[in-house]
C-alpha cells in the first residue's frame, strides 16, 4: 500500500492558538493508571556502530520512501525566523528507529533507568500492513520540527534515521539534558488491542532513585502534557484513549527511561492505536499527520509562551 509521505510545508497553515483555547478542553494533569508501552525514548552512552554518518533506513516493502529534506535551520548556519519562540530551544525524539529490527543485540543490551534497568530501545509497533512506527515518527517529527522553526524556535532532533539503530533510551534523555531545552516531546504510536483508539500523553512519575530524579520536572511536565492534549484533540479531532488515562488523554508512569532520566519537562506523545484499523488509517494519512505535528506545535508554543 502506498502511503502518503508529502514533504511537510516551510510554513504554518494557520497561525498558533493561544494558550486560552485549552480552557475548552476538559483535560487534567491528574495521574492515571499505566499501560504496557514500549519505552523508546530515552539514552546511554553510544552504542558500537552508531555513527551519524550511517546511511538512513530503507523504506518498509510497499511504502514509497520519505522525500530527502535539507538541512533544517536549527542544524545549519541558517539564521531561524524571529518569532514567538525566539531563544527556546526544543528537542523533539522520533520515537524507535527503522533499523531497529536488524540490531536486536545491540537495543536488547539493557540501560540502567534509575528505577531498574531496561532494555536500549525497542523496534515499536507497525500497523497491520507494514507501516512502521519509527517511520511515523521520523515523519511527525519533521513535520513538528519545521512549524516550530517557523516560530524562532532552535530545534534538535535525537536522531534523523542517520545511525544504525537507537539511540538506546537513556542517551535519548540526555540529548534533552545537554541541551538544556525548554521542552522535549517525545513521538510514539501504541501497538493496542483493536477497538482501542484515541491519543493519550505519558508524563513523568515523581521518581528518586539511581540516576532518576524527577522532582523538579513533573509538574511543568504536567502542564506541558496537558496543553499538547488540549490542542491535539482541537487540531486532529481525534479523542483522548478510551483504554489508557481514564479518557483524559494523560497517563503518568514511572517506567520509562526516557522521562525517568530526563532533569528537563519531558512528555511522550502516543499519537492513535497502529493496531487498530481506524487509528491506522490516520497514522497513514499525511495529511492528518500534519495535524498532528500542528497540534503538538500549538501546545507546545501554548507552554512556553505561558
Amino acid at each position: 500500500m502506498p502511503y502518503d509521505d508529502s514533504p511537510p510545508p516551510t510554513r504554518r497553515a494557520r497561525p498558533l492558538s493561544v494558550a486560552a483555547a485549552l480552557a475548552a478542553v476538559c483535560l487534567t494533569a491528574a495521574g492515571c493508571g499505566g499501560g504496557p508501552e514500549a519505552d523508546g525514548a530515552g539514552a546511554a552512552s553510544p552504542r558500537p556502530g552508531a555513527e551519524a554518518g550511517s546511511p538512513t533506513a530503507p523504506a518498509p516493502a510497499g511504502e514509497q520512501p520519505e522525500p530527502s529534506r535539507t538541512a533544517s535551520p536549527s542544524d545549519s548556519a541558517t539564521p531561524l525566523p524571529k518569532g514567538p519562540l525566539t531563544g527556546r530551544t526544543v528537542v523533539i525524539d522520533p520515537g524507535h528507529n527503522p533499523r531497529n529490527r536488524d540490531h536486536t543485540r545491540e537495543i536488547n543490551e539493557k540501560v540502567d533507568i534509575g528505577t531498574g534497568r531496561k532494555e536500549c530501545d525497542t523496534t515499536g509497533t507497525s500497523t497491520e500492513d507494514g507501516y512502521a512506527e519509527a517511520r511515523f515518527t521520523l515523519d511527525v517529527s519533521h513535520r513538528l520540527r519545521t512549524l516550530l522553526e517557523a516560530e524562532g524556535a532552535r530545534v534538535r532532533l535525537t536522531h534523523d534515521g542517520d545511525r544504525p539503530f537507537g539511540p538506546c533510551i537513556d542517551e535519548r534523555a540526555r540529548i534533552g539534558n545537554e541541551a538544556k531545552a525548554d521542552a522535549v516531546v517525545s513521538v510514539h504510536a501504541d501497538g493496542s488491542a483493536v477497538g482501542n483508539r484515541g491519543f493519550h500523553v505519558i508524563l513523568p512519575a515523581e521518581v528518586k532513585g539511581g540516576g532518576a530524579d524527577t522532582s523538579k520536572i513533573v509538574k511543568s511536565s504536567a502542564d506541558l502534557g496537558a496543553r499538547i492534549a488540549g490542542h491535539f484533540v482541537r487540531t486532529t479531532g481525534s479523542e483522548p484513549s478510551n483504554y489508557i488515562g481514564g479518557k483524559t488523554g494523560l497517563d503518568t508512569r514511572n517506567d520509562l527511561g526516557g522521562l525517568n532520566l530526563s532533569t528537563v519537562p519531558k512528555v511522550f506523545v502516543e499519537c492513535g492505536n497502529m493496531r487498530d484499523p481506524k487509528d491506522a488509517a490516520l497514522l497513514t494519512s499525511g495529511s492528518w499527520r500534519q495535524k498532528a505535528a500542528q497540534g503538538m506545535a500549538d501546545g507546545i508554543t501554548s507552554y512556553l509562551k505561558g
